[in-house]
């Protein structure tokens, strides 16, 4: 293998780091917690933004900025939200250095105090929900349909790449309504849209769900979520939408004219997805050879590596793959050819495999005198020898396959490892085992924390799927229970 990465069965998160640093995703910066997303990672990013980004134009948002910066009085103004938070906050304190007056180097100006600190952008909705102060004063203002693409810091001691870092890349919905319902209606929208991309672009299978009170979002009255399952059985929270009732508009007495001529308070929403997606996407699919990459997704669809002895053969078998590479750009496709002549074709074979191209074609002598191509497919690892007529109408037709098939694969995943379980000690066993547990839940906090300090397992969801939602007794208090709700362990 052009870089070896260590077995997934023997040390799943050391897998995990090794995919994500050896695939030139991304690497530790000299910022402690903080990660540098390299080319191809971004590249991955940039596919995710581009299709998230129009799904929400098409439901009517527009994107706007918002300043990276926050008085710290503002964060102050909703207590649940400052109090879910004030440990994750980096606070700017001062605004210019100056050299050491007692050696080299430089210290903080102590007279360059600011005179309110400010706070980096953990979350916006409070310099977000202070413009909006001045921009909504009627109903027919009404409703605000704002996305912003940002960065945002939360200041994580125990970080891991894409899945939890100090800074990381993140969109965040915030929008505003005139009615209860709307607002409602709204919050349910856009957990839909990120389903429909999880499973549409990320050949990922997530359940829609709700958080419980002590899950959600500070500050919400309702948060809805998609949750995924990895391959090491635990959940990862892929996505979430809040209700945020009329909280903030009263924090930041954000008012308007209704149809009646009163004033009344707004309703607000807030969403949002990040790079742990890219996390997601890694730890859903890839294998011991290294990423899986969904065709929508993937940067490259199709590599080229030319079987060559001599500049004459190459030149032949690169003619041969230039007028198949222009047929399939002409199809939508992005195709390389790695002529890389410093290589062998075993080392790019692997190279390409780790990174998680779906599809690589191989030309050799013998190729072009029978006129076929090697197709290999990275989501099977298999390969057969195919005439190149028609070859590029097959090819787009295989990407299809390969989305549906990586899809497919990683349901029979979930559906495998969800189990419905009825009593504490059979719980207490299978969570050791991983995987989503539809287990009876009495409804309240003292129990989910008991369990959670005793198990480390946490309520995933409560999904809003109906067909789990028979009356029961909870599995640890002996209590009343209205449906069963997703146990697991998490990321």
């Amino acid at each position: 293998m052009a870089k070896e990465i260590v077995n997934r069965e023997e040390n799943y998160s050391l897998w995990y780091n090794n995919l994500v640093t050896k695939a030139d995703l991304a690497e530790n910066s000299a910022v402690r917690g903080c990660m540098v997303i390299k080319p191809y990672g971004y590249a991955i990013w940039e596919k995710i933004q581009a299709q998230l980004d129009k799904m929400f134009k098409e439901t009517g948002h527009v994107n706007a900025y918002f300043p990276l910066f926050i008085p710290k009085s503002f964060l102050s103004k909703e207590a649940e939200h400052v109090e879910g938070f004030a440990k994750e906050c980096a606070v700017v304190t001062h605004h210019r250095l100056m050299t050491n007056p007692d050696g080299p180097g430089v210290v903080v100006d102590p007279d360059a105090k600011l005179e309110e600190e400010l706070i980096v952008r953990p979350t916006s909705e409070t310099i977000i929900w202070n413009t909006y102060k001045n921009w909504i004063k009627s109903y027919r203002d009404l409703p605000l349909l704002v996305n912003q693409w940002a960065n945002v810091v939360r200041w994580e001691m125990r970080t891991r790449l894409f899945l939890r870092t100090a800074e990381f890349l993140w969109q965040e919905g915030h929008t505003a309504h005139s009615t209860m319902e709307e607002a409602i209606e709204e919050t349910e929208r856009m957990v839909h849209v990120y389903e429909n991309f999880a499973r549409e672009y990320m050949a990922l299978p997530v359940i829609v769900g709700r958080k419980s009170e002590s899950e959600r979002f500070a500050g919400a009255l309702d948060t809805l979520c998609i949750e995924a399952l990895m391959q090491d059985g635990k959940a990862l929270q892929a996505g979430t939408s809040h209700f945020l009732g009329q909280n903030f508009a009263k924090a930041f007495d954000v008012q308007f004219t209704n149809k009646e001529g009163k004033l009344d308070y707004v309703w607000a929403t807030s969403w949002g997805v990040s790079t742990r997606l890219m996390g997601a996407l890694i730890m859903a699919h890839s294998d011991n050879n290294g990423l899986v990459l969904p065709p929508k997704l993937a940067p490259i669809h199709v590599v080229m590596v030319p079987i060559y002895k001599g500049e004459e053969e190459l030149n032949t078998i690169l003619e041969k793959m230039d007028g198949i590479k222009r047929t399939l750009q002409s199809k939508g496709l992005t195709v390389k050819i790695d002529d890389r002549d410093n290589y062998r074709s075993g080392f790019k074979f692997a190279e390409w495999e780790l990174k998680g191209v779906p599809v690589r074609l191989a030309i050799g002598p013998r190729d072009m005198e029978g006129n076929t191509v090697e197709v290999a497919r990275r989501d099977t690892l298999t390969k057969e020898s195919r005439s190149c007529d028609g070859i590029e109408d097959y090819i787009v037709a295989l990407m299809d396959e390969i989305q549906d098939n990586i899809y497919q694969k990683a349901l029979d995943f979930r559906e495998r490892s969800t189990v419905k379980v009825d009593d504490y000690e059979t719980f207490r066993q299978k969570i050791e085992e991983g995987g989503f547990l539809l287990c009876h839940w009495d409804g309240t906090a003292e129990t989910e924390e008991r369990i959670k300090e005793e198990t480390k397992a946490t309520i995933r969801c409560i999904p809003l799927d109906s067909s789990d939602a028979e009356p029961g007794i909870c599995m640890y208090s002996g209590k009343p229970s209205a449906r069963r709700v997703i146990f697991a362990r998490s990321y």
